[in-house]
């Protein structure tokens, strides 16, 4: 940030360095290992006065010396000019930390140049001795300046204690410096012997050619043993963050190692074509071939320690964005572009965002990406994604994969950057319609408090059964609702009844067809395993039916039930009605009837930031714009093949690797579960961690489709975030009960939640859940600014959906109805929509017998209430109901 720019958008200066660096290095290494194998086997040809040989060194130093001092010497001048125009900071470093080093390299460079001069010009005049003495001073002098440049480039990756004494010779002698020495010396013969068949092969057909590419070969096979012993050396010297973080997470690192292997077996493999007896051609086919797997070689290695040292340019002291670890949290507090000396926009307004986010771009991601180029295109890399969804992949780069580094500025420079890589995109498919609702009254069904014996009690177990809605690409949600029941017979005592009953179920009109609405029951074989019939859920059930009795609850309950939102005329409501009827299975008589809502959502907004528009008539679903966005995201950063399986007709359940317990799935050992996963993830990059975060996946928010949490505590002003925590804390505490998972790990270590993760208590999802009596302790009023959250239920028979009151008999959720639809609850799809059975039974949206309303089921009032004592109390939150 304290030189210019080169702003080079189309092939980024990184791409630059490395084609010319890897050529360099090649021919450096051959310099190195080309001078030891000129000294030794003219050494050989002297003691064993063997003239061939002579002469083949002869010819092999003209090759050397137009090989190494003009290419090499101008490719290296390319380098320098290179790094000094992409990142001029951090070479200044270089210099002036080792400047007494590059000094000294420079001496011996010149040795290297005056004394191959020598050896060759005067090779046929010299005696042997001195020939001899002239090609050990150039390999040893090749071999000194790799030691020196050696530890300069070993600092860059293993800084050490420099980073805190900024000693010479703490960062010279770093603790990358030996292994790092050793192997390249191994490499470097392995050049020489590969390099010495390039003039060995176009010798004519001779015993004596014969035996020089078995010579060669010896050299190619002398180092492998030290190759490997340095390599592993070398790797395990690397800070281990570094090696999780380049070496696990990035995958750009496996294509390089990739390289690196598979061009290693090649060689060694394709050598022994000069070992064994073949014909000159092929071996001049040969040696082409190989020349170019050694390239392939030493680019893939050096591909591997560029990768190793990212984000850094110079490890845990300078950010690849030239930005030094020291100034971050100034910079992040008081502004990027201010401190930014050669911008001239020092500061985000409206007027020039679009300017300072192209200003920032060049300064924080240039040095890495192309705009529309050959390498990391930042387009291509944020193709699927909105405004929103590019801001969040800014807020959370360096954090989970932290071979990025993180943005570093104001909120208002993250968002001016966002603003302009959105520009780069033509305009996207992100239609959101102003959605309504319809306003549907429901009848009540009648009750007669003298004469009926019965009062039937049914709702959904969930207070909004979210389904994924986009089964042709990918589900975690699909149809099944769970409705449970009760039948109390009316009387001093009432009883709750069983014995020779069934409850029939049945959904309105319209809703009945949910496969017409669906692709879920053409991959449910994919999906599920097994292909079901349309219109049936998992478990056999349909739309109408009969409940099961669970005699260890002793509740009626049907499960499965595959009912969805939409409406064969058209219309979307996500809270179709069921019709519950008791009926005494020996007479066929019906003992009562009642009303429930079955409340469903499809709305998953995951378009706000991965592109796209809902699916079903542009109101609710997951379109396949937007699925398919979502698996290349997937695909891109675990290695998975989603994206092709779905194209081929074999979607997936994301619970076959990832445990959850709400679908029964076991996942896979050692991958964190669903909510893990998902909380975990994205509160890593969404930026906001109120209730806007809880509103881009679930279905609450106030303009939205579903407006789901509409219950008392909801009309009263107490949010999501009340009970379950912001997104970083509720991510925090699924998280912790991963068993220190390595994923789960790199989840949490950038996340900074309110309440300390030290004191966040670990949560199984579906198992362990906010408490009502966290609040409500002893059924009392609850403090002001009260939390439920990290007050967890214990397992799920303590979850308030299977909870009972005192007598053990009745459960909590038959008289106060669903999780977030708790009676009186405020629909805006009907007054009175999720209040039917209250309405019935008292004529009040209230729950179940509230404030002493005992004749409901007991037909007179009592004087004490054995289930609770908040029955007693009158309501108090009266005036919400106005």
């Amino acid at each position: 940030m304290n030189y210019p720019v080169w702003q080079l958008y189309y092939l980024n200066s990184g791409t630059l360095i490395a084609v010319i660096a890897v050529l360099h290095v090649f021919v450096a290494h051959f310099a190195v290992g080309g001078g030891i194998f000129l000294w030794l086997t003219d050494l050989k040809s002297v003691r064993e006065k063997n003239y061939e040989l002579r002469q083949y060194v002869r010819k092999h130093i003209w090759f050397f010396l137009l090989l190494t001092m003009v290419f090499g010497g101008v490719t290296g001048v390319g380098i320098w000019f290179i790094i000094a125009l992409s990142s001029p900071w951090a070479t200044s470093v270089l210099i002036h930390t080792f400047v007494f080093a590059w000094a000294i390299e420079w001496v011996f460079f010149l040795v290297e140049i005056v004394s191959l001069l020598i050896y060759h010009y005067k090779f046929e005049t010299l005696s042997d001795k001195n020939r001899l003495r002239i090609a050990f001073i150039y390999a040893a002098a090749a071999w000194l300046s790799l030691f020196i440049i050696n530890g300069i480039i070993t600092f860059m990756l293993t800084p050490g204690e420099w980073l805190r004494s900024y000693n010479f010779w703490d960062g010279f002698f770093n603790p990358t410096n030996l292994p790092g020495v050793v192997f390249r010396t191994a490499v470097c013969i392995m050049f020489a012997g590969l390099f010495g068949f390039i003039t060995a092969v176009s010798m004519p057909q001779s015993d004596f050619r014969d035996k020089l590419l078995r010579y060669c070969a010896k050299w190619l096979y002398m180092p492998l043993a030290f190759l490997i012993i340095s390599g592993f050396w070398y790797f395990y010297a690397i800070p281990e963050n570094a090696r999780l973080t380049n070496f696990w997470l990035n995958r750009q690192t496996a294509n390089a190692v990739n390289v690196f292997i598979v061009s290693s077996v090649l060689i060694y493999l394709l050598t022994l074509i000069f070992i064994m007896k073949t014909s000159r051609k092929l071996q001049q086919i040969a040696v082409f071939i190989l020349v170019l797997i050694g390239l392939a070689w030493i680019g893939g290695f050096e591909y591997i320690r560029e990768y190793a040292r990212k984000p850094y340019v110079i490890y845990g002291y300078m950010y690849s964005s030239s930005v030094l670890v020291t100034d971050e949290e100034r910079l992040n507090k008081e502004g990027f572009l201010k401190y930014a000396k050669w911008s001239p926009i020092k500061e985000v307004t409206e007027k020039n965002k679009l300017l300072a986010g192209k200003e920032l771009f060049n300064l924080q991601c240039l040095s890495c990406h192309t705009i529309r180029g050959v390498k990391n295109d930042i387009v291509e890399k944020t193709k699927g994604l909105t405004k929103l969804g590019i801001l969040s992949q800014i807020y959370g780069q360096g954090k989970v994969r932290d071979y990025m580094p993180k943005f570093i500025g104001t909120e208002k420079e993250m968002e001016a950057l966002a603003e302009f890589i959105a520009s780069l995109h033509d305009k996207r498919e992100n239609k959101k319609t102003d959605f309504k609702p319809i306003q549907e009254e429901v009848s009540i069904p009648s009750f007669n408090p003298q004469k009926d014996e019965y009062v039937l009690l049914a709702w959904s177990t969930l207070g909004e059964k979210c389904i994924t809605d986009s089964d042709k690409w990918f589900s975690f949600l699909y149809p099944g609702s769970s409705f449970q029941a009760v039948l109390i017979k009316r009387g001093l005592k009432p009883e709750i009844v069983s014995e020779n009953i069934e409850i029939h179920y049945e959904v309105q009109k319209g809703y009945e067809n949910p496969s017409r609405h669906s692709e879920f029951w053409k991959y449910s074989e994919s999906l599920k395993g097994k292909k079901l019939a349309e219109n049936t859920g998992v478990t056999g059930k349909g739309l109408s039916g009969v409940f099961d009795y669970d005699k260890e609850r002793n509740i009626f309950s049907a499960e499965g039930i595959p009912v969805l939102p939409y409406r064969d005329d058209g219309k979307f409501n996500p809270y179709p009605v069921f019709e519950a009827k008791a009926i005494h299975k020996s007479t066929g008589r019906i003992l009562q009837t009642t009303k429930f809502v079955a409340p469903v959502s499809t709305e998953l907004r995951c378009f706000e930031c991965h592109s796209g528009a809902p699916r079903w008539n542009g109101i609710s679903g997951i379109s396949d714009n937007t699925a398919k966005n979502i698996l290349r995201v997937h695909d891109r950063n675990n290695g998975t093949k989603l994206l092709e399986n779905a194209l081929k007709g074999k979607p997936v359940m994301c619970q076959k690797c990832h445990e959850d317990f709400i679908v029964k799935s076991k996942g896979i050992k050692r991958h964190n579960s669903f909510s893990a996963s998902m909380h975990g993830w994205h509160a890593n990059y969404i930026p906001w961690k109120d209730e806007r975060a809880c509103n881009l996946c679930h279905p609450n928010d106030a303009k939205g489709n579903t407006r789901c949490n509409r219950d008392i505590h909801a009309k009263i002003g107490i949010g999501c975030t009340r009970c379950h925590g912001r997104l970083d804390e509720h991510a925090s505490a699924v998280l912790l009960s991963q068993e220190g998972t390595t994923t789960a790990q790199l989840l949490l270590r950038n996340l900074k939640p309110e309440t300390p993760i030290s004191e966040i208590k670990p949560r199984a999802p579906w198992i362990q859940e906010p408490d009502c009596l966290s609040c409500h302790v002893g059924f009392q009023k609850p403090a002001n600014n009260v939390r439920a959250f990290n007050k967890w239920t214990t397992d799920t028979a303590g979850l308030y959906r299977n909870r009972k009151e005192n007598t053990e008999k009745i459960p909590c959720i038959a008289c106060h109805s669903s999780p977030h639809a708790i009676y009186p609850a405020f629909n805006e799809f009907g007054k009175n929509r999720d209040n039917i059975q209250p309405m019935q039974y008292q004529g009040t949206p209230l729950p179940i017998s509230s404030e002493m309303k005992c004749e409901v089921c007991h037909k007179v009032k009592m004087q004490g209430s054995p289930h609770h004592a908040n029955m007693l109390r009158a309501f108090r939150n009266k005036k919400a109901l106005q």
